[in-house]
């Protein structure tokens, strides 16, 4: 149910827009002046205002100025039983969605509220998709493990050099791997990810390689596999501790000489791919029970980067914060919400297991639960385990 916020120092105006909007299926607030109503803006997430222009304290235009300081993305319409051109273009100069006269037509006015809900929802849309498909995300921190990562990204992007990268789950092995192809030579051309612990282990050979029409039961067209799709930029092995050792003689004649051959063909095809693997195994244990080829293992690891757990790196604990309490407010389309200082204490000295992705998650869930502030409380309430 969309929320709208009227603001008029006329009671009898609230009290007829009130009743015809929560007819029409709106929660309604009311504030008698501008000063009440940035008061009520400030704390509550709205989807439209409703602001006259003349009233005590604060009037509409300077409602209007400061609301954009609070949420710019909230449409404001302006109403106003004073009004001219003049004021009607200088409300919308100052970024008023449209301004209507008093006593407002009814129609106009809820063709008027249905346009600034589809706004507001297409300008939150295109936010989450901007973030989806734009640049890759920042990484995050300033302690030594993570300037050191940093700094071996700037030396080996630029090179071919194949780059294993090792870390426990959800540190942010991925983020490192798209890092060192956004800085490469090879940043024009496509990433290709696998998920090599995904995918079953009959399958990886397809998935990678691709196959011919007929070459097995279900191959009832031919399939390129995800090498010649990454051909000219770069392939992303994750978890390639779960590759099959089949899979795996085949992604060594791959690195050796720059070919693969398709499930069911006979004909080599060339490919020019730079790869990185990650991993959260153990590799060289792998290799002494049998899991793991060790001549795959020195092909992949010419360049080993090791990505520490968060519960190593606790300094980066309130940069992170932070840095997701602005992202998902960005996409919630809602003011980042402040953090008490207690609160961040205690998420820095909290047991992360789940690492950077659960810390992300631990983010949203204090966003969507607390109120305007994130509380000691609230972390105590929704994350810290109970005794």
């Amino acid at each position: 149910m969309p929320s709208i916020l009227i603001i008029d120092d006329e009671r009898a105006i609230r009290k007829t827009l009130t009743e015809i909007l929560s007819y029409e299926g709106y929660k309604i607030d009311e504030a008698s002046d501008g000063e009440e109503g940035l008061k009520k803006f400030s704390e509550k997430i709205y989807d439209v205002v409703l602001c006259d222009i003349k009233m005590p304290k604060m009037d509409g235009i300077e409602f209007l100025e400061k609301s954009k300081d609070v949420n710019p993305d909230v449409p404001v319409i302006m109403i106003s039983g004073h009004g001219n051109v003049d004021t009607a273009v200088e409300a919308v100069k100052k970024g008023a969605f449209d301004y209507i006269s008093k006593p407002p037509d009814l129609n106009r006015l809820l063709i008027t509220l249905r346009n600034a809900l589809d706004k507001q929802s297409l300008v939150t849309e295109t936010k989450v998709l901007k973030r989806k498909v734009g640049k890759t995300k920042e990484m995050v921190g300033d302690s030594g493990p993570i300037k050191k990562i940093k700094d071996t990204i700037e030396k080996v992007a630029p090179t071919d050099a194949r780059i294993l990268i090792t870390g426990e789950n959800g540190v942010g092995k991925e983020l490192v791997a798209r890092w060192i192809h956004e800085k490469s030579n090879r940043s024009s051309g496509p990433m290709v990810e696998v998920n090599c612990a995904a995918i079953p282990g009959e399958l990886i050979e397809s998935e990678l390689f691709g196959h011919e029409k007929g070459s097995f039961t279900s191959a009832i067209k031919q399939r390129i596999g995800k090498f010649e799709t990454a051909n000219g930029g770069t392939l992303f092995l994750d978890e390639i501790g779960d590759m099959s050792l089949s899979a795996q003689a085949k992604v060594l004649r791959a690195l050796q000489e720059g070919k693969i051959t398709r499930v069911g063909a006979e004909k080599d095809i060339s490919v020019d791919v730079r790869v990185i693997a990650a991993t959260n195994k153990d590799l060289l244990k792998e290799v002494d029970e049998k899991n793991f080829r060790l001549d795959l293992y020195h092909r992949l690891g010419v360049i080993i980067i090791h990505v520490p757990s968060l519960n190593d790196r606790r300094e980066d604990v309130p940069a992170l914060v932070d840095y997701f309490l602005d992202m998902i407010a960005s996409e919630y389309g809602q003011p980042k919400k402040a953090i008490e200082k207690k609160a961040l204490d205690a998420l820095q000295a909290y047991n992360w297991t789940g690492n950077i992705r659960e810390l992300r998650n631990v983010v949203e869930r204090l966003i969507i639960l607390s109120g305007k502030a994130i509380s000691f409380e609230d972390v105590e309430s929704y994350v810290l385990p109970k005794i």
